[in-house]
């Protein structure tokens, strides 16, 4: 994934809006991966059919996560402190959207893992290639128009605790999962700041646990369709 080398530096100023694009790749990389990984799936095999929706769910769970911490803390105080009003209003609906696209995802899932079927696998792939289209239409729109609002009307606490709430909110057995998926793909600034943020204790486990189990699921989920993958 090309990425500019640039890392803006962090400010206790204003918001450090930049975590943001960080985490939106794990989203972009997932959505993307999620219907090449459906098609490669062989006729019959449930088993790996299973392994993959338990994939998915995890992502539509950490998806959900994340925009509900937007519709919580972020799009309230945009409106109450004057940001623009159709802007953010847009970003609301186009969550409503994501939602209806994973809507359809749920309705071709279960018929999927009865039988990894060739029919019920390409809806489910087509399902999953239209969310990705959507999601990226709002990720592209937050990050070029919403988070420079972002970082006039918030403070840096009420940023910081989106950030925050967004790791206490996940499954504790899903942290080093989530912290593996954040670093893939980042720099070597970016994972210094994002590590920099832990309490030793979890750096440490990272570090010696988290990012060997986490290359190896990225290895068992992909295969060679990403052989660098969790690096």
């Amino acid at each position: 994934m090309s990425r500019s080398t640039a890392f803006p530096s962090p400010s206790n100023q204003r918001p450090y809006t930049h975590e943001m694009v960080v985490v939106h790749r794990v989203f972009r990389r997932e959505s993307a991966l999620a219907p090449r990984l459906v098609r490669a799936v062989p006729d019959g095999d449930t088993a790996r059919a299973a392994q993959l929706a338990a994939h998915l769910d995890d992502y539509v769970m950490g998806l959900h996560h994340h925009h509900s911490l937007e519709d919580e803390l972020v799009w309230p105080l945009l409106h109450a402190r004057g940001a623009d009003g159709v802007l953010v209003e847009r970003m609301e609906e186009q969550h409503r959207r994501i939602d209806r696209t994973l809507a359809v995802v749920a309705e071709w899932q279960p018929a999927w893992l009865r039988e990894a079927n060739p029919i019920a696998r390409e809806e489910l792939a087509l399902a999953l290639a239209e969310h990705h289209t959507v999601l990226l239409e709002h990720l592209d729109d937050e990050e070029r128009l919403v988070l420079p609002l972002v970082a006039e009307h918030l403070t840096v606490a009420e940023w910081d605790l989106v950030g925050r709430r967004g790791l206490e909110g996940l499954p504790k057995n899903k942290v080093m999962t989530a912290v593996g998926a954040i670093l893939e793909d980042s720099t070597p600034e970016e994972r210094a700041y994002f590590l920099g943020k832990a309490p030793l204790l979890g750096r440490l486990l990272f570090k010696t646990v988290g990012r060997r189990q986490y290359a190896a699921a990225c290895r068992a989920l992909r295969g060679d369709l990403h052989p660098e993958a969790g690096r």
